[in-house]
């Protein structure tokens, strides 16, 4: 297993220094689910949610979110983002959510793309809750980053 790379020789904590990495293309997706009932998933089909349509509420809350990520994890880099994708699919479980995060820097963009969905689930959940409080966020994952020193897919 590797060092914990945000600990110095003193096991304090500490950001880690990336002024010598390459400057490279950094993508990563993440994915995420919402569990909802049949009724649910039904008033968002007919488009009869009390509160209006959440898909596109998700999305640039998705967006906001990833470019906030270094105020929200604490030892998070502040990125120049070149591109953030979120989309919003209904299925037949609920609803399915992928979000794209691309940047060209020193270190990669994996936290922005599990942020982006997170915070549009969460954001999917705010808007149906009137009609439904047991829904599900589930899976929330990484699905493929490429860019730095290896590139990933699940």
């Amino acid at each position: 297993m590797n060092k914990l790379s945000h600990f110095d020789e003193q096991g304090k904590i500490k950001m880690v220094d990336v002024s010598d990495k390459q400057i490279t293309k950094r993508q990563a997706t993440a994915s995420g689910k919402v569990l909802m009932s049949a009724g649910t998933i039904k008033i968002l089909q007919n488009q009869t949610n009390p509160k209006g349509n959440p898909f596109e509420i998700a999305r640039i809350a998705g967006i906001m979110a990833a470019k906030q990520t270094a105020n929200l994890i604490p030892l998070c880099h502040q990125l120049p983002l070149s591109k953030v994708e979120v989309s919003v699919e209904l299925k037949d479980y609920g609803v399915y959510l992928e979000a794209e995060v691309v940047t060209n820097s020193n270190t990669g963009v994996e936290m922005e793309a599990l942020i982006a969905v997170s915070v549009a689930a969460l954001t999917i959940y705010d808007m149906c809750k009137a009609v439904q409080k047991d829904m599900q966020i589930i899976e929330i994952r990484l699905e493929a980053k490429t860019g730095g020193k290896s590139d990933y897919k699940r």
